[in-house]
């Protein structure tokens, strides 16, 4: 009798652990929240990508590249091989053309999430970084780009035990760039049941150069999407279950020392920072919990964000557009370029808005 009295004691209490820990990860992933439309005028879907679009970077020149095809654990996916695409944005037509990938390259396995271009300022060659998951590992792809034929030449794979897990990255030279890891253990059970229900800031920052890769940043609960403001001094990272934005300042050593966390209201994703204004636009999910627990007739919405003087005491929060679930599901991406803006998605459509 006393042994089945500790029994049912015991997953009496683990019972309600559990469910405390389910309602901390709910109220975490804003599970009650319901959006309100806010659309943009002159929105047009974009071709091509109807699979997913998770992260997309700008060129000066308007040129836009666009990772496609990711799949994610408990996420819905097409089943065709990832893809890298661009877009002309002074192109009429916005239509994004899949780029040419080399033939030494494994596309079979290709699962590309987080990008980010360097242009080397002595020869002006574009490099475009890509963060893999192949069979859900991680790893960085290291591509050139060649404009004449819309083409990547692979150069690299990188490795290293401290990018167990990376979400995004994003780059400072030919082979060295920051890099979020947004999980903490790498073992699909632990980071997708056990380390979401403990929700513990145990994410990080991760510098790599090949003669030094170390942490420079931690205390994250889902480090995710990370950029750097136009005179290179500070690095952005989103925080999307603590449902802010991070401002750090770049050492010497490249270190990164905390300045200061902004509140977004939002589960935010990936950041792209105006060239120009130094503005930071922001794809965001409203309701993570309808991303975790997909359901085609109650859809996850979109939201993008865009924090101006983010520098300053009063920097600026503003909703520019959000959606339902109506027009285009689970935004993560938010690429502003001269009065329009391109929002991405996990694994549903892509779209060009003009801003006014």
């Amino acid at each position: 009798m006393g042994k089945l009295i500790f029994i049912t004691i015991t997953i009496a209490v683990l019972s309600a652990l559990i469910g405390e820990r389910i309602v901390n990860l709910r109220k975490r992933c804003l599970a009650s929240r319901e959006v309100v439309q806010n659309h943009l005028p002159n929105c047009v879907l974009l071709k091509n990508l109807e699979t997913g679009s998770e992260d997309i970077t700008i060129l000066g020149n308007g040129l836009a590249f666009i990772s496609s095809g990711l799949k994610y654990p408990g996420l819905p996916n097409s089943g065709l091989q990832g893809k890298i695409f661009s877009l002309d944005m002074q192109d009429p037509r916005m239509k994004p053309v899949e780029l040419r990938m080399p033939r030494n390259f494994d596309l079979e396995s290709f699962n590309p999430h987080g990008i980010s271009v360097y242009i080397d300022p002595n020869d002006d060659t574009i490099y475009l970084f890509v963060v893999n998951h192949p069979h859900y590992n991680s790893q960085i792809e290291l591509f050139r780009f060649v404009e004449e034929d819309f083409s990547l030449v692979h150069l690299k794979t990188i490795t290293h035990d401290l990018l167990g897990s990376v979400n995004d990255l994003v780059a400072t030279g030919v082979d060295t760039f920051y890099a979020t890891n947004d999980h903490y253990y790498t073992h699909e059970i632990m980071k997708g049941v056990v380390e979401p229900l403990l929700a513990q800031p145990w994410t990080n920052i991760v510098y790599y150069s090949p003669q030094d890769v170390k942490v420079v940043s931690e205390g994250y609960y889902m480090a995710n999407g990370i950029n750097i403001s136009p005179d290179k001094s500070y690095i952005y990272v989103a925080d999307v279950l603590d449902h802010n934005v991070h401002v750090l300042e770049r050492k010497e050593d490249n270190t990164l020392v905390p300045v200061k966390a902004l509140a977004l209201g939002s589960l935010c994703d990936n950041i792209e920072v105006d060239p120009d204004s130094g503005d930071l636009w922001l794809g965001c999910h409203p309701n993570g919990w309808k991303v975790l627990m997909f359901d085609p007739k109650s859809p996850a919405g979109s939201e993008v964000i865009r924090v101006q003087n983010i520098h300053t005491d009063k920097p600026v929060v503003t909703q520019e557009y959000a959606d339902n679930g109506e027009v285009i599901i689970g935004s993560t991406v938010a690429a502003p370029y001269r009065g329009k803006v391109v929002i991405g998605t996990l694994f549903h459509k892509a779209m060009c808005c003009d801003m006014k």
